[in-house]
């Protein structure tokens, strides 16, 4: 197959595939529309696939006619509770709601992935799976896909994800060796003492001043708990507590979230998160009880399938168009969870026009994108998924 006529071919269909999904973008776990109008593309299309995993995915398998391993690719389908302002005629029609982090390309691209595949399934030697997973943007649903089974029958052996990123114009990419993204986990701190009238101070445990004192604690984890040369970060998003300005109240909550880029360095954050919360409490006569999420684990990417992909869009685009990343993101994302199981690599597609002001950030109501993007992603990542397939099962 002539790949680049073929996709040239498909790419007003993706587009138009990609405009329906960005009018009815859905939030996390409630993403009933996309899923369905996703199986009507596989079923229309003649792909295998199964609904209702982790609740609202899907898992497409194209099933090659020569015996190979097989390789996933992943394509996050959720939304943002984001109200969009572009005056564009496929804006959104959810009020309130936007695919404002670029996941309808992710699965629009993954879409003609999967068509193109299954055209040539004769050919191939292997098999591919595409996982359709909901929920990315709050509770992660790589996971509970991985739980349940969809690695296996047949087991992944690479897997491939990408991100659209404004930073780039559409037709550059962006990878990294190695480690990309960091682990996350969101905590809370319960602080719990003793209510009394604001009056009288004396006769109460203030758990704000005992929240205060146990904030800035924890900015020493980072400051001098752990080697400048390391990074990591703990932030505090939320401190609720209180109902009147003249009352102390029983009880404060903070919330926030710690991200490191080694297992060692998060094992010791959370190990000091408790000892400053419990501790700092305890001195002033409160105490505190601190719930950590598990959250997601560092994501590495395999410098073998970074070389491939390397290699294939130094080809594609041309070498002025492949950039590497210097530093890891303290950003997290649960793909992370698929490369721990499969080799394999994620990396940032240019989605931006700066020529046109496209340029505003993912996760904002100005969120553009040129759609060019489409027709390199479907490219990158069939070529990729290809080469993949003629690597051995290890």
């Amino acid at each position: 197959m002539d790949l680049e006529r073929r996709v040239d071919k498909l790419f007003n269909e993706i587009v138009e595939i990609r405009r329906d999904f960005h009018m009815y973008p859905e939030l996390s776990e409630r993403e009933f529309r996309t899923s369905s109008k996703i199986c009507e593309y596989l079923s229309n299309w003649g792909i295998e696939h199964i609904n209702g995993v982790a609740k609202t995915g899907v898992v497409a398998i194209i099933r090659g006619k020569k015996e190979g391993i097989t390789v996933g690719a992943r394509a996050d389908i959720d939304a943002l509770p984001i109200r969009e302002v572009n005056d564009l005629p496929y804006k959104s029609l959810n009020e309130g709601v936007m695919h404002a982090c670029g996941h309808d390309v992710h699965t629009a691209i993954h879409l003609g992935v999967a068509k193109i595949l299954k055209e040539m399934e004769d050919e191939l030697q292997g098999n591919v799976k595409i996982f359709f997973q909901p929920a990315e943007e709050t509770v992660g649903g790589a996971k509970p896909m991985i739980d349940e089974g969809h690695l296996n029958n047949p087991k992944v052996d690479f897997m491939l994800s990408l991100h659209v990123t404004p930073q780039l114009d559409a037709g550059y990419i962006q990878l990294k060796y190695g480690k990309l993204n960091a682990s996350s986990n969101e905590f809370s701190i319960k602080v719990i003492g003793k209510s009394s009238h604001a009056a009288y101070p004396d006769q109460s445990i203030d758990p704000i001043v005992v929240s205060a004192h146990i904030v800035l604690g924890l900015q020493s984890i980072v400051s001098r708990n752990i080697s400048p040369l390391n990074p990591a970060v703990v932030t505090i998003g939320q401190i609720h507590g209180g109902v009147k300005n003249n009352i102390i109240p029983g009880e404060a909550t903070i919330s926030g979230t710690l991200r490191t880029l080694d297992e060692n360095t998060r094992k010791f954050a959370i190990k000091r998160i408790k000892e400053i919360a419990e501790n700092t409490a305890k001195a002033h006569g409160a105490r505190a009880i601190v719930s950590i999420e598990e959250g997601y684990p560092v994501l590495i990417n395999d410098d073998e399938v970074v070389d491939i992909l390397k290699d294939i869009a130094e080809k594609t685009l041309g070498k002025d168009k492949v950039s590497f990343k210097e530093l890891p993101s303290l950003g997290a994302d649960d793909f992370s969870f698929f490369l721990e199981k499969a080799r394999g690599a994620y990396y940032f597609l240019g989605c931006g026009n700066k020529l046109k002001g496209w340029t505003a950030p993912i996760h904002n109501e100005n969120f553009i994108v040129d759609e060019e993007c489409l027709r390199v992603g479907l490219l990158l990542q069939t070529k990729g998924i290809l080469r993949l397939l003629d690597m051995k099962k290890e």
